[in-house]
């Protein structure tokens, strides 16, 4: 059975930016249900909105179901795992952080990042993280990368010159990561 997918956009961000198209138009060839949904962001952002938006996809989280984060869509997948009763087969966390990163999008994102998660029940349901952090990134210091790896005993993959992994460092595709996913979409 092909897995179903999730890929959760950023602060700001939109399903129609980065290299979420591109991964999107990939995983459906490969045979795979693909989701992309849209965030209230940054108006209106905080937990609660984003949990509303996902209560209508959460029938399609099963033992198969793979979900990609980019930036704080990662700290959402978290809050997901933290709140459902069913494991997922793989998590994928783009440029991910946990708490305040001294920006101004702090704001938007403290209900979504800067709290106490329940480590074990997130483990519980997923044990297999990956995670890919650049050596440059301009808003994600390599320490978020290093303590969410710790948390969650995830596979971290570092990628020199990737910034922010968007549009703006050249992430309009993201080969690496379909590399990591082919074992799991064939």
């Amino acid at each position: 059975m092909k897995p179903n997918v999730f890929i959760f956009h950023g602060t700001g961000g939109s399903p129609n930016e980065n290299w979420f198209p591109w991964l999107e138009q990939k995983l459906k060839a490969e045979g795979c249900k693909v989701f992309v949904p849209q965030f209230p962001t940054p108006e209106d952002q905080n937990l609660n909105s984003w949990l509303k938006v996902f209560e209508g996809y959460e029938k399609y989280l099963n033992e198969n179901t793979i979900l990609i984060g980019h930036s704080i869509g990662c700290a959402f997948i978290l809050d997901i795992l933290e709140k459902i009763n069913t494991k997922v087969g793989a998590c994928y966390l783009i440029a991910g952080f946990l708490g305040p990163l001294n920006l101004k999008v702090d704001e938007y994102n403290k209900t979504i990042s800067d709290k106490d998660f329940n480590w074990d029940k997130i483990k519980n349901n997923c044990s297999n993280f990956v995670l890919f952090q650049s050596d440059n990134d301009p808003y994600v210091p390599m320490e978020k990368a290093e303590e969410l790896k710790e948390k969650l005993n995830g596979e971290l993959v570092i990628i020199k010159n990737a910034g922010h992994f968007n549009k703006k460092a050249g992430y309009t595709q993201f080969p690496d990561l379909l590399e990591k996913l082919k074992p799991l979409i064939k």
